[in-house]
């Protein structure tokens, strides 16, 4: 089908139904090897123009044992490439590994103070986990330490759009 622009730019996980349940292997709750890997995720009709995106997935029901809900970092990738479709099951600390197109991406750290992809038991069930994928018009330069703050800092005026994917756990 040609494209005439109206497709909607999109973010889907083949291993996470839109509004569906986290799969266990994605978090602390998964079993040996299967425990803490990231989701593999996709996305579709990227803006024109766009050089590379940025991830930032966050629990926005995440309780702040001082009163508010504060959104709690899982983890923000940046510098995708506009190259590539998706990012595989398990990527999470392997983009050297995986080397070619993956090489330049990078991992900033989760509300942890840890690099990766983290996604631990949780007190309650229920929470939403907010996956957030913006297309940019430019290579992000952040540094050695790369955090949500600093992304979202860094993407304002070069944003061309935002998809969203939302999971439960």
């Amino acid at each position: 089908m040609a494209s005439d622009g109206s497709e909607e730019f999109k973010l889907v996980s083949p291993s996470i139904a839109k509004e569906g349940r986290i799969p266990r292997q994605y978090t602390d709750e998964g079993q040996g090897a299967k425990k803490n890997i990231s989701p593999p995720l996709e996305w579709y009709n990227l803006p024109k123009g766009t050089k590379t995106l940025a991830i930032v997935v966050e629990d926005i029901d995440a309780p702040d044992p001082d009163g508010p809900i504060v959104p709690w970092t899982h983890w923000v990738v940046v510098n995708i490439p506009a190259t590539i479709k998706g990012l595989p099951e398990g990527f999470s600390g392997k983009e050297e590994e995986l080397g070619g197109e993956y090489a330049g991406i990078k991992e900033g750290n989760n509300d942890w103070k840890q690099p990766g992809w983290r996604c631990p038991k949780m007190d309650t069930h229920g929470h939403r986990l907010q996956f957030k994928l913006y297309a940019l018009d430019d290579e992000l330069h952040l540094g050695n330490k790369v955090t949500k703050e600093k992304t979202l800092d860094a993407i304002e005026g070069h944003m061309l759009g935002e998809a969203t994917l939302m999971a439960t756990f």
